[in-house]
């Protein structure tokens, strides 16, 4: 959410920020909060000046009653009260003004960062830099289920009897080697100096608005029916909503932490959730990075952060790139977001395996994070980024460690999380 200070004095770079993203059904949005806002100011002033009528009338209706004009005094309580009246029902309107500024505040994008490339949508984000060399070998590589069936590493038929599509069973050395990924991304970022947490897979309503976009919410979010909880997406929401209205020493900052969790996602208006692959589905887990940070530190953390996921998949010899997302692509609370995808030597192009954001203030706003400055406080800026996802991380990995026998080399730096294993045997 935006500063509205910034929208009552920036309407039209508003309107022009909300025009780059492609969202012109919007712009409506920002002339409806000036008028409400502008009768909120009304409505808080009249209250203002029926309070300070009030505690006049209160302070006269004790020296009559001290001077004995009893009658006078009573008259004057009847004003109190007709003030008293006229005061509930000025701040039921406050309340309902203050509402309706919330909820379309919620729904104005993030101001972009002036770097963003302009396009309408992913097929316009700007390729960044390759690392590694993506190579396609010169046998064949399998679907990547059709690997896992072979190690005896996935059972989706039953899957599906059990939840339906979008589910899976991992077994044995695939489900080790999926617990393996996590632990690696795990210890790799704590020896970055991340925290490591396990946070709550359950958040309230009032952290998935301040975490997210209504739109997001309602594509991703699974929600437990009869109480305020919504399973998590990724961690980072419920990681976010930690800080939520708390005020942080500036002498503590940044806050840096990793933290692991399921993940569960409706994908609503994906294109069909896949019978037989684990590209995308409702469930899986993942190892996620988030700081909470000074605003003039954001952009610096920004780059660290991208930079250790494309660290970490190196180091399994997987080639990756980075993309600029351009300004259609954004979901409204980022100002500015890369994705980091691997190779597939199958496909022979790259995947997204990752997303690197900064939300600047857009979260802190929503959750009233701030940082007790040493001249008053302010909103901190929150990024995330994703360090790793298994399945879909196993797909990049099954493929480029792939040999001509079905075997699937374990490169070195994920050997101890196997015991000492360097390479899975197709049992099929």
């Amino acid at each position: 959410m935006i500063d509205i200070k910034f929208l009552r004095e920036n309407p039209e770079l508003v309107k022009e920020n909300i025009k780059k993203k492609f969202q012109d059904h919007k712009l409506t949005l920002v002339d409806e909060v000036l008028e409400l806002d502008n009768k909120n100011r009304q409505i808080k002033l009249n209250g203002d000046e029926l309070r300070m009528k009030r505690n006049s009338l209160s302070s006269e209706i004790g020296n009559l009653m001290k001077s004995g004009k009893k009658e006078e005094a009573e008259n004057i309580k009847k004003e109190v009260q007709s003030i008293n009246e006229q005061l509930v029902e000025n701040e039921k309107l406050e309340a309902k003004y203050a509402e309706e500024i919330k909820e379309r505040m919620m729904k104005i994008p993030n101001i972009i960062h002036d770097s963003v490339p302009i396009g309408k949508d992913d097929s316009q984000n700007v390729e960044i830099q390759k690392y590694g060399e993506p190579i396609v070998p010169e046998y064949e590589i399998p679907y990547h289920v059709d690997i896992m069936e072979k190690l005896c590493g996935i059972d989706l038929d039953s899957a599906r009897r059990v939840a339906g599509n979008g589910f899976y069973y991992l077994v044995g050395d695939i489900a080790r080697l999926h617990s393996a990924v996590i632990s690696y991304a795990r210890d790799f970022m704590i020896n970055k100096g991340f925290t490591y947490c396990i946070p709550p897979f359950m958040i309230r309503s009032d952290v998935v608005t301040g975490v997210m976009s209504f739109e997001e919410m309602d594509a991703m979010m699974y929600k437990i029916e009869g109480e305020d909880l919504y399973l998590i997406g990724t961690s980072e929401h419920s990681m976010i909503g930690k800080f939520k209205d708390q005020i942080l020493p500036k002498s503590e900052l940044p806050y840096t932490m990793t933290s692991y969790s399921p993940c569960f996602r409706k994908e609503k208006g994906a294109h069909g959730i896949e019978e037989r692959g684990v590209y995308r589905i409702h469930q899986f887990e993942k190892q996620e990075m988030i700081v909470v940070c000074e605003p003039e530190e954001s952009y610096e953390w920004y780059d660290k952060m991208w930079s250790y996921t494309v660290e970490l998949f190196r180091s399994l010899d997987i080639p990756v790139r980075t993309l600029e997302c351009c300004s259609g692509d954004l979901a409204d609370l980022k100002a500015k977001s890369c994705d980091v995808e691997a190779w597939s030597p199958r496909q022979q192009k790259y995947f997204e395996v990752g997303s690197c954001s900064n939300l600047t203030d857009a979260q802190s706003r929503g959750l009233g994070i701030r940082i007790k400055g040493d001249k008053g406080n302010y909103y901190a800026h929150t990024l995330n980024n994703t360090v790793i996802a298994p399945p879909r991380m196993l797909i990049a990995f099954l493929e480029n460690n792939y040999n001509p026998d079905g075997s699937i080399n374990i490169p070195e730096v994920l050997r101890p999380y196997m015991g000492g294993t360097a390479k899975l045997i197709p049992k099929k």
